[in-house]
């Protein structure tokens, strides 16, 4: 029994870091522009928010760190009236910071990049915003 008990004890404890991250009402609202040109959007600041990247010695998964980070930016974007976020760099350390934006109706025009074989047409995968979409696992 207290084998058992020592074996659950730290599954819970992993399993309770994310309880509490949550996309709020008001980030609901807020978009997350991955890619594009931001020139035709206010510029409100900037948004630096941190989650746990590891629980002792272990690393927690990254993309549900990203998430985390991702739902984080957007709830305290909403806080300053923007609509838009952007990631300005990559995650440290658990650790991010995202540029906050008001672009009401404006259409972002997507970042030039190379064309590769194996990407779609410019039209295929992207909604009318030009932002592109990737299924989640589990929301087929």
């Amino acid at each position: 029994m207290r084998k058992t008990l020592l074996l659950l004890v730290p599954i819970a404890l992993l399993g309770a870091c994310t309880y509490g991250i949550t996309l709020d009402d008001a980030g609901k609202g807020v978009r997350t522009a991955w890619t594009g040109d931001m020139s035709s959007c206010r510029d409100l600041g900037k948004v630096t928010v941190s989650v746990m990247d590891h629980v002792g010695p272990v690393n927690r998964n990254d993309i549900k760190v990203r998430d985390e980070l991702e739902v984080m930016a957007r709830n305290e974007a909403a806080k300053m009236h923007a609509d838009t976020i952007k990631p300005l760099s990559e995650p440290t350390d658990g650790s991010q910071p995202w540029g906050a934006y008001q672009c009401g109706n404006a259409q972002l025009a997507p970042a030039h990049r190379q064309a590769s074989p194996n990407q779609p047409p410019p039209n295929q995968g992207t909604t009318p915003g030009g932002f592109e979409t990737y299924p989640i696992k589990g929301n087929n």
